[in-house]
């Protein structure tokens, strides 16, 4: 099996590793770095559960080879809000509006909405059913999901 050492930070902490040149940057995050909040679920990219943000930017982690990180910073769920102050204003808003019920889709949506917020910052319901429409949840009905966003939004702002 032919490895490749990478070098990448993730939440905030340089990360170095040998990782075999075919593992998906899903893979490499939760087995090699036990960040198992990022969800694999289609694993086809079509789910949205494996979304992480990679330089800022939402991207499927099933469907990126972690070589391909390779000098850049990933954010995942964990890194979104520090492991031991509140809860981020996105985060706090899912919990207040029960935005979310078993949690798998959870993640991918979080970090999806992360980058969203930080680009639309005074989003409309269509322009945040447009901006998850790549993300399956099976339990909410994603109106809960629209009303802690607009809520998150509105304390963004303020803040």
């Amino acid at each position: 099996m032919t490895t490749r050492r990478i070098q990448l930070t993730v939440n905030g902490a340089v990360q170095e590793a040998d990782v075999p040149v075919r593992q998906h940057l899903a893979d490499f995050l939760r087995g090699s770095l036990n960040l198992t909040g990022t969800h694999l679920g289609c694993e086809h990219g079509v789910c949205g559960a494996c979304t992480v943000l990679l330089d800022g930017q939402a991207v499927r982690a099933c469907l990126m080879l972690a070589v391909q990180a390779q000098g850049m910073t990933v954010t995942t769920v964990e890194g979104l809000s520090p492991a031991t102050g509140p809860l981020g204003a996105l985060q706090d808003a899912f919990c207040t509006h029960h935005a979310l019920q078993c949690g798998f889709c959870t993640p991918g949506l979080l970090t999806t909405l992360t980058e969203f917020l930080a680009q639309v910052p005074d989003p409309t319901d269509e322009e945040i059913r447009i901006a998850i429409s790549g993300n399956t949840c099976r339990c909410t009905g994603y109106d809960s999901i629209v009303a802690a966003t607009l809520d998150a939004a509105a304390r963004l702002r303020a803040a």
